[in-house]
């Protein structure tokens, strides 16, 4: 986990430059971390971005304490796990990790309101669209059966086209990071579970 803690140490420089007290932190990859109008699409939420470039659902788990040190949030938001499988890892293991944050989250923050954003099918990891509907499917069912403080935030459909592949529309040029589209979408949604 060495390699994210420049990353992990700009997390925590940003958190003593802000001058309010975050209700609201959206936590996870570069998914949340490149989400540039963020502030601006949640805007009487008091959002806090601790997203961190390249960030496994493993590094969120294993930094969770240490970033969420000097939080007290009302509202969490996750998306991670894209770049567990990214890497090579299976579903399982990365559901093993969500039941980590989820223990870690209750112990710090108790049951306050969690989201977590299903994985997105991108072009680049079509590839892997069974391993990543598999890995959804294994945390929506851990969700529903804990029917506690978590809900699932399904965001895999409305990122399909008619055909049942990636939109190319919410990507870069990439196929991984999304677009302005991507995150217009990602909004909406989001906006849709919190009311």
């Amino acid at each position: 986990m060495y390699w994210y803690e420049d990353e992990v140490k700009r997390l925590e420089g940003d958190r003593l430059k802000e001058g309010y007290e975050p209700e609201t932190i959206f936590y996870g990859s570069s998914s949340i971390r490149l989400w540039d109008r963020l502030y601006e699409d949640f805007p009487t939420r008091r959002v806090t971005n601790i997203g961190f470039g390249g960030s496994t659902l493993a590094a969120c788990v294993w930094f969770f304490e240490r970033i969420m040190m000097h939080y007290q949030p009302k509202v969490l938001l996750v998306y991670a796990g894209d770049n567990d499988l990214g890497d090579g890892r299976h579903p399982e293991e990365i559901f093993v990790f969500f039941q980590q944050l989820m223990v870690k989250v209750a112990l710090r923050f108790g049951d306050i309101p969690c989201y977590f954003i299903s994985l997105k099918p991108s072009l680049t990891r079509w590839h892997l669209a069974d391993q990543f509907s598999y890995t959804n499917n294994l945390i929506e069912s851990e969700i529903i059966k804990c029917n506690g403080n978590w809900t699932f935030i399904n965001i895999y459909k409305c990122m399909l086209d008619k055909n049942g592949m990636p939109n190319g529309r919410y990507y870069e040029q990439d196929g991984l990071h999304l677009s302005a589209d991507g995150y217009l979408l990602w909004k909406d949604i989001i906006h849709s579970h919190l009311g």
